[in-house]
C-alpha cells in the first residue's frame, strides 16, 4: 500500500522558515518524480514544486520562486520542502504527491495526508 505521510507544518510568524517532510512507503521511491501541492483557504489547488527521481531536476511555481526548495533523500524515502521566508499567503494545506514517471510529468497518482502551514503574527 502506497503511503505518503507529511510532517513539519505548524504556526509560524512571517519571515520564519519551515521544512516539510514527506515519508514515502509502499513503492520504489527512488524510481519516481515527486511533488508538492497546496490549497489555501478559499482558493483552488495550486501546484508548488516538483523534483525528478534522482533529484537532479526541479521545478517551481512562479509564485514561490526563490523561497521554496524541494529536495529528496532516496536512501530515507523522504521528500522535503524548505520554505524561507514564509509569507501570510503561504498559509495553506500542503500535500506531497507521487508522479507516474521518473521525470516530472505532473501527473499524480498518489497524494499525501496533508499538513497545515499557518503564517501569522
Amino acid at each position: 500500500e502506497v503511503q505518503l505521510v507529511e510532517s513539519g507544518g505548524g504556526l509560524v510568524q512571517p519571515g520564519g522558515s519551515l521544512r516539510l517532510s514527506c515519508a514515502a512507503s509502499g513503492f520504489s521511491f527512488s524510481r519516481y518524480a515527486m511533488g508538492w501541492v497546496r490549497r489555501a483557504p478559499g482558493r483552488g489547488l495550486e501546484w508548488v514544486s516538483a523534483i525528478s527521481s534522482d533529484g537532479d531536476l526541479t521545478h517551481y511555481a512562479d509564485s514561490i520562486q526563490g523561497r521554496f526548495t524541494i529536495s529528496r533523500d532516496n536512501a530515507k524515502n523522504t521528500l522535503y520542502l524548505q520554505i524561507y521566508p514564509l509569507k501570510p499567503e503561504d498559509t495553506a494545506v500542503y500535500q506531497c504527491v507521487k508522479d507516474v514517471l521518473p521525470a516530472p510529468r505532473f501527473e499524480y497518482d498518489y497524494w499525501g495526508q496533508r499538513t497545515q502551514i499557518t503564517v501569522s503574527s
